[in-house]
């Protein structure tokens, strides 16, 4: 992806951030850009001085990037983690945002063969999942079993060590991850 093409990305999400954090209206956006329109997974990450604010995602979604960048943008403003404490119009200068583009997911047989900071996971046991960025590896210097294992418990609501269970699907991806305090 190149730097233009990650700054209008990010233009997109910011606008949209705004458009809806005031509650307005947030209107399509369409592109001649052959990469946003790809069907492409991605989350958007809301954070106020390195505080989380907001992060949502899709993986497989039916419309062109540059629109699920927006439904993502949109959704992380309305984050279920926040409804009590949600955006306010006063915090938008203070916050800053970050595009993760995703790869098409890849089961595996074997979680631990995932590689930290490079791989993202997610884990689906029947109706149950939970997923975590390949950023967060980094962020939190989790050791392999300690990032499955905090996905399944902390996100997922599973056991621990349900990923090492036979009926769990583990599920590894990559990500192309700028932000606004990037250089693009």
């Amino acid at each position: 992806m190149t730097d233009k093409q990650k700054k209008t990305l990010l233009e997109v999400a910011r606008k949209v951030i705004e458009t809806a954090v005031r509650n307005k209206p947030v209107g399509g956006f369409e592109s001649e850009d052959p990469l946003f329109n790809e069907k492409r997974g991605c989350f958007v990450t809301i954070h106020n001085n390195g505080d989380l604010r907001g992060c949502i995602g899709q993986f497989q979604p039916s419309q062109p990037l540059i629109e699920t960048i927006r439904e993502m943008a949109i959704a992380a403003t309305r984050d279920s983690r926040f409804t009590m404490n949600p955006i306010t119009p006063a915090e938008l200068d203070k916050i800053d945002i970050e595009i993760s583009v995703l790869s098409p997911l890849e089961k595996t047989d074997d979680p631990l063969s995932l590689e930290l900071g490079k791989h993202g996971i997610y884990i689906k046991h029947g109706w149950t999942s939970g997923c975590f960025l390949p950023q967060v590896a980094t962020e939190t210097g989790w050791s392999k079993e300690e990032f499955l294992s905090n996905c399944c418990g902390g996100k997922a609501g599973l056991s621990p060590d349900a990923w090492k269970q036979p009926n769990t699907e583990v599920f590894l991806f990559t990500a192309e991850i700028f932000g606004e305090n990037d250089n693009c």
